[in-house]
């Protein structure tokens, strides 16, 4: 079960690479894949068992992947602090802005589904 499902998740990775290659130079191959596979999940209804196996297995070692960003803070700390104020402004920008998306989002949704519970 776990082969299966981790020939799934490569499967859609290289799907997504080649899509990648084609037509999509601007985004990364597996986050073109990784879209294929939300919209193939979506379609189908359900997360099958080998790959939900398949990705509960590879959960464990999500913690590993901090390391590189962890290093380079380190070995770039100076480049970081020379620019910090351009990060922090950065950084507040966005918060506030995805705040405020999210806000009118939810306004929006809860707009729509109480005149859906209005209408008989």
């Amino acid at each position: 079960m776990l082969l299966r499902g981790l020939t799934w998740l490569v499967l859609f990775q290289l799907l997504g690479t080649a899509l990648n290659h084609l037509l999509l130079p601007m985004l990364p191959g597996p986050i073109v894949g990784l879209l294929l596979l939300l919209v193939w999940l979506m379609a189908r209804g359900e997360v099958g068992q080998p790959l939900s196996e398949a990705s509960s297995s590879l959960l464990r070692y999500l913690p590993l992947l901090l390391v590189p960003p962890a290093v380079g803070v380190m070995v770039y700390a100076k480049d970081i602090a020379a620019d910090f104020w351009a990060i922090v402004g950065a950084l507040v920008i966005s918060c506030v802005l995805s705040l405020v998306l999210a806000g009118v989002l939810m306004q929006r949704l809860i707009h729509r589904q109480s005149a859906r519970k209005e209408q008989p």
